[in-house]
């Protein structure tokens, strides 16, 4: 936050010496701050740096220099000359916010909380702070806090778009996913002629997770139209396809992130599970082994296992199941799957094992249990 200008003058009242050798420190203040704001962070340290040798307890020059290392993403140097500020200047709202800030940027975010609330003390109706207030707590999962912050701001100004931000994060993060569409979609109104692609990619993503793709599909699209090379739009698209079980349309937008990103080993995996939907194989088979080229990737192990169980090579299959069971002993899809192969080999008894060793982990599963009745009555 920069200083209001206007109240460099006052400052000039404490300062000793002449009143034309004060108007040049009020002057050179006023400088600072106008080249901070054109982002010529030296020169604006330099003005700052030369009030600070002759008085090293001016206010403004401290809280510019904190600014100006703020600027520079130097949280921990303007720090110390935040906190020097406050050691003279205890009630300065302009080091108390900045160095609010520098502990939010460290992720500091309960020491971000308790300076914003001395903010708070003398300016309790600063939106801006009010805001930081609550994303902090939302940060902190401190939901019920956080909320009713967020309330607070928009009792004060209805559609302040931080406010309506974040409280949909705060539903959204806490899996409320209708509420957080209320205030997207609110937000949406407010912004209808310059309409953030984030609302719109956090709204298809609400759906996403509601599994109503058809509904997600339509934000993602204004996204995409808006920036076709958007990642979250495209990422939204193909998996909203991909839940539809539209697999040659995900592939569509699979590919558009690939062509910006190849060497990213998520997409060549989901790229790799839409061709095996399809039966495709080889070109599967192609993508799993490009993302295993990349690292250890457990999707596309798991995704080679079962081509090769689709193909009929239930050894082989059971085999790379098996290795993935050692660092994922909770995952009750392999269980199944190895089963399901013991069965097709003609081993009921293996499949029966497999399916005990899950359970022998204290997990409960409806799938497993009906599994195993199914198997224990075969061969009863």
């Amino acid at each position: 936050m920069d200083l209001n200008e206007n109240k460099v003058d006052e400052y000039g009242k404490r300062i000793h010496g002449s009143s034309e050798h004060q108007n040049e420190i009020s002057e050179l203040s006023k400088k600072g701050y106008r080249l901070l704001k054109e982002n010529r962070v030296k020169e604006a340290e330099s003005c700052f740096l030369a009030i600070l040798e002759e008085i090293p307890d001016n206010n403004y020059a401290l809280v510019g220099m904190g600014d100006a290392e703020r600027k520079k993403h130097q949280y921990k140097s303007a720090i110390k000359y935040y906190m020097t500020c406050l050691e003279h200047h205890p009630g300065n709202n302009y080091a108390l916010f900045g160095l609010a800030d520098c502990h939010k940027a460290l992720k500091q975010y309960s020491q971000a909380i308790k300076i914003w609330e001395k903010y708070l003390l003398y300016d309790n109706t600063n939106i801006t702070v009010l805001t930081r207030v609550a994303d902090a707590y939302r940060k902190v999962k401190d939901f019920e806090k956080s909320k009713e912050i967020y309330l607070q701001v928009l009792e004060m100004e209805k559609d302040n778009p931080y406010a309506l931000i974040g409280i949909g994060h705060l539903y959204y993060d806490f899996r409320e996913y209708a509420d957080a569409m209320h205030y997207w979609e609110r937000m949406l109104e407010v912004t209808r002629d310059n309409v953030d692609i984030r609302v719109l990619t956090s709204l298809g993503n609400c759906h996403r997770k509601l599994k109503t793709f058809e509904k997600g599909l339509v934000y993602f699209k204004m996204a995409y139209d808006a920036q076709p090379r958007n990642f979250y739009a495209l990422f939204g698209l193909a998996d909203c396809y991909r839940g539809l079980n539209k697999q040659s349309d995900s592939l569509i937008y699979w590919k558009k992130i690939l062509e910006m990103d190849p060497q990213n080993k998520v997409i060549l995996t989901r790229a790799g599970d839409a061709y095996r939907h399809m039966e495709e194989w080889d070109a599967a088979e192609s993508f799993y082994h490009q993302a295993l080229n990349i690292e250890m990737d457990v999707y596309a192990v798991l995704g080679l296992a079962l081509i090769n169980k689709a193909k009929g090579n239930y050894a082989e299959a059971v085999e790379s199941m098996q290795s993935l069971l050692h660092n994922d002993p909770k995952n009750q899809r392999l269980y199944l799957e190895i089963a399901e192969c013991y069965v097709a080999l003609g081993d009921p008894h293996a499949a029966v094992l497999t399916l005990q060793e899950y359970q022998k982990l204290g997990l409960r599963d409806a799938q497993i249990s009906e599994f195993l009745d199914e198997l224990r009555q075969g061969n009863g």
